[in-house]
């Protein structure tokens, strides 16, 4: 997850999604993740005090700013690279699975009132975003 000043994919030369202010979130889905996940990520994202107050301290998450997401999947997250020269994507959820709950992931933040937008699934996407402080995080799994 990136803070940014703005973000957009581009497939096929049209933009398919685009944000100003906000958070830019890869989403790797794992065999193991489910529904219930799928929300507990939505919900620390959308809850997630990373942007900074009058003080300069990140006291503030997405509604407090009037923020947006843009949510790309990104299966090569779920890759792992503690063996060998190339990635293996064992752990990765078959790809039916991995865009339900990543559809379910944009639905739900959606449901709690943050505007969202998307990329493409299973698409091949051109990614440009403007990152605030630089500022990232890894969402740790519950």
């Amino acid at each position: 997850m990136q803070r940014v000043s703005r973000a957009s994919v581009t497939v096929d030369d049209q933009i398919v999604g685009k944000i100003d202010r906000g958070l830019l979130v890869f989403v790797g889905v794992e065999k193991d993740d489910t529904e219930a996940t799928s929300a507990w990520f939505a919900d620390r994202v959308h809850g997630l005090r990373v942007f900074q107050d009058e003080k300069g301290h990140m006291n503030l998450a997405l509604p407090d700013v009037h923020g947006a997401a843009l949510v790309v999947s990104q299966f090569t997250l779920a890759g792992s690279t503690r063996r060998g020269r190339r990635p293996s994507f064992d752990g990765a959820a078959p790809p039916e699975v991995a865009e339900r709950l990543y559809e379910h992931f944009a639905a739900e933040l959606r449901k709690m009132g943050t505007p969202t937008e998307t990329g493409r699934f299973r698409a091949d996407m051109k990614v440009e975003l403007l990152n605030d402080g630089p500022v990232t995080f890894l969402i740790d799994p519950p």
